[in-house]
């Protein structure tokens, strides 16, 4: 009786301890993990509200409508604003069909263990990895020095470049290439949430594989598409190093109009005022501005294709 009462005894300790130990275990990690996130929020805090409070003052109409005068000591940012608009919407438009199309030959007409399906994925694994100064110089040497070139020894008249020089094209498609990874895993996470029912059932019915993938598979993708195209968005919008070869300038006194026009864009506006300004404390005001203006306007291009992305969600599930 004596013993087994110290054997419960021993027991109920010992069930008490690895309860205690358990709970120790898991409190630890939560404690890390709310401590890490806590400091993060703090500095995002500080560098968003340093920006806000020495970027409000100057922002005007004026600031937000006028080119820079005196040097880009004074006068607005309109130019650059106009030009990173531009670029950032040739690069969607270069990025998401090719992404697409990449992604669905990958999910749908290649076998996972192929050869060739792992050099591409080996392709596009490296090509995320790739420091985006890399790509500067990529575009340097392949869209100026070799298409740009060819086209111009092909049309135009020598000694006048006029595609192989830095142009806005240039730099989107340097900026594509840049954020193609991104659109292309984005919409291989997406293909593979759809359910292989909606396909069988499309076959079933006499479709072929084009059918199915034009009129099921990609409207079903569509939310994980923009997906995609926001966080290429995002990338692309803040990228100074690729654009700097291939097209940004340092200053403009015109907007672009054609696709081979040089461009003012906002972060390489930044990176110049910041470095090469003859006097910086002056231009510090139009510098917090312009970080300002390039913050919102990449908030606002990410909401409106989030928007554009929750109302196609609503419309898939109502149909």
């Amino acid at each position: 009786m004596k013993s087994s009462m110290t054997d419960f005894a021993r027991s109920t300790y010992f069930d008490t301890e690895l309860k205690f130990k358990t709970k120790a275990s898991g409190v630890i990690p939560k404690g890390l993990t709310l401590a890490a996130v806590l400091v993060i929020v703090l500095i995002l805090s500080v560098i968003l509200g340093n920006i806000v409070l020495n970027g409000i003052g100057i922002i005007s109409l004026d600031f937000l409508t006028q080119p820079p005068q005196n040097g880009m000591e004074e006068g607005g940012i309109f130019p650059a604003i106009f030009g990173t608009v531009m670029l950032v919407l040739l690069m969607t438009i270069a990025v998401i069909p090719i992404g697409v199309l990449t992604a669905i030959y990958l999910h749908e007409y290649t076998r996972p263990d192929s050869f060739v399906t792992r050099i591409i994925r080996l392709a596009i694994n490296n090509l995320a990895g790739v420091p985006s100064i890399v790509f500067g110089l990529f575009g340097l040497g392949f869209f100026i020095g070799f298409i740009g070139n060819g086209i111009d020894v092909l049309f135009s008249e020598p000694g006048r470049p006029v595609w192989g020089q830095p142009a806005i094209i240039w730099a989107s498609l340097t900026l594509s290439i840049l954020t193609l990874p991104v659109v292309i895993v984005s919409t291989e996470e997406a293909l593979r949430t759809i359910p292989r029912e909606l396909k069988e059932a499309s076959y079933a019915l006499g479709a072929t594989k084009l059918q199915t993938i034009w009129r099921i598979i990609i409207p079903q993708a569509l939310p994980g598409i923009l997906t995609g195209g926001i966080l290429a968005i995002s990338r692309g919008a803040g990228e100074v190093a690729p654009i700097m070869f291939t097209g940004a300038a340092y200053y403009l006194p015109y907007l672009p109009s054609k696709l081979n026009d040089q461009f003012m864009e906002l972060g390489y506006h930044i990176f110049v005022m910041a470095t090469q300004s003859p006097d910086v404390e002056k231009t510090k005001p139009i510098l917090y501005g312009t970080v300002l203006v390039l913050l919102v306007l990449t908030f606002l291009l990410n909401f409106i294709a989030i928007y554009i992305r929750s109302r196609m969600r609503m419309r898939v599930r109502n149909e």
